[in-house]
């Protein structure tokens, strides 16, 4: 068995015979939904932007949250520190 063999997991010839068959089903495929490449390159990359700006906007969510409660909670804890201070 040579390198190229082993490498390719079958001989060239039939490597080279399902990836042609491979593509054309893919082909095909693409063809009916009206897909290109491109296409899906760019819905690749719409994915991890979109799933970049959830994270982000989770964290803003997040970070609002404490500085919504912070409005209540700092006020309060200053007015009892200033409470206890004068016992």
């Amino acid at each position: 068995m040579s390198s190229l063999t082993r490498f390719l997991g079958d001989t060239p010839l039939r490597v080279f015979l399902k990836l042609l068959v491979v593509s054309f089903l893919v082909g095909l495929v693409m063809n009916a939904f009206g897909w290109s490449p491109m296409d899906v390159l760019y819905g690749i990359r719409e994915f991890f932007v979109d799933l970049w700006n959830l994270g982000f906007r989770a964290i803003d969510r997040f970070l609002g949250y404490i500085l919504l409660g912070a409005a209540i909670v700092v006020p309060v804890f200053i007015l009892l520190r200033i409470a206890n201070y004068r016992k």
